[in-house]
């Protein structure tokens, strides 16, 4: 069963200074240092995984095998990933879970071995096949086994809840549920150390269904949540906490914008700059939120 405090698990001295050491993303000089790789137990066989390049990742050791929760950034981060799992147990990994479609989460799956179920929302596959450049998921790791809505896996006697809530960060978010070990991986769906929610309103996401899919999350029978970013687990009153400020602040765009105040005026009233020019930044809660209200 869950345990209230989660046991971390730091790798040894010899993995960070080598097979976790920075790697530049590609058209990068240099490399910074990055942050190594930190296993955290959670319980029932359940893992998180935080640090390296990308986003957080996680398994749940079977009796027979792993199972995979997102997939780093590089191929190279998500060998080190790998490499983890294989500090931890003999077991082979099985099968992969894709909370969504972001580079930071898909774009290691190459590093994994060929022919393995990658489990996934269907929308999650449509926009993986849409992206391009180098971090594309190559075709032969595209998500081979989707639904449009809800799936229960399971696997070797572990059940897993794969539940689709609708869009919200993306249009293809999906929520890893283990009912046994109460626990829950959700992506970018909450991350507490960020600011404002980030909603890819080019994939779909908005502010509407970000209310809707993480007041359900926050329904679940869990105890812990794993995040896409910062430190995991989160506790369901670190969702909770979120989603309030988040109301307070939509509820003060709506307000603005019903008194005809144009996005400009409605960032200086949030003390939010304007994005520069050319930039390849991802639009705001505030822009997204505006245009939503405003039907743009």
């Amino acid at each position: 069963m869950f345990r209230s405090v989660a046991i971390a698990i730091i790798l040894a001295a010899a993995l960070c200074a080598g097979a976790f050491a920075q790697r530049g993303g590609p058209g990068q000089k240099g490399a910074k240092s990055e942050a190594p790789l930190v296993v955290k137990a959670l319980g029932g066989g359940a893992y998180a995984v935080e640090g390296g390049n990308g986003a957080n990742t996680g398994f749940i050791v079977t009796p027979k095998g792993v199972v995979t929760v997102d997939a780093k950034t590089t191929p190279e981060s998500a060998k080190d990933f790998l490499a983890v799992i294989a500090k931890t147990t003999p077991n082979p990994v099985t099968n992969i879970i894709l909370t969504h479609s972001d580079s930071d989460h898909v774009g290691g799956l190459s590093a994994f071995p060929k022919g393995l179920p990658i489990w996934a929302h269907e929308t999650c596959k449509k926009e993986m096949l849409a992206s391009a450049g180098p971090m594309a998921a190559p075709a032969d790791y595209l998500p081979t086994r989707t639904a449009a809505g809800n799936q229960t896996l399971n696997i070797d006697g572990v059940r897993i809840d794969l539940l689709y809530f609708g869009p919200a960060h993306t249009s293809g978010d999906i929520v890893v549920y283990f009912p046994a070990q109460k626990l829950a991986y959700i992506g970018d769906l909450v991350m507490v150390e960020q600011g404002d929610p980030l909603l890819h309103a080019e994939k779909g996401g908005t502010p509407a269904g970000w209310f809707k899919v993480v007041s359900q999350i926050v329904a679940l029978d869990a105890s812990a949540f794993v995040s896409g970013h910062g430190a995991a687990p989160i506790t369901k009153a670190d969702i909770q906490k979120k989603l309030a400020a988040t109301q307070e602040k939509y509820d003060r765009i709506k307000a603005l914008v019903a008194q005809g105040q144009p996005l400009a005026e409605i960032r200086k009233a949030f003390g939010e700059s304007e994005p520069a020019q050319g930039g390849r930044g991802f639009a705001s809660f505030t822009e997204v939120a505006y245009n939503e209200l405003t039907k743009k």
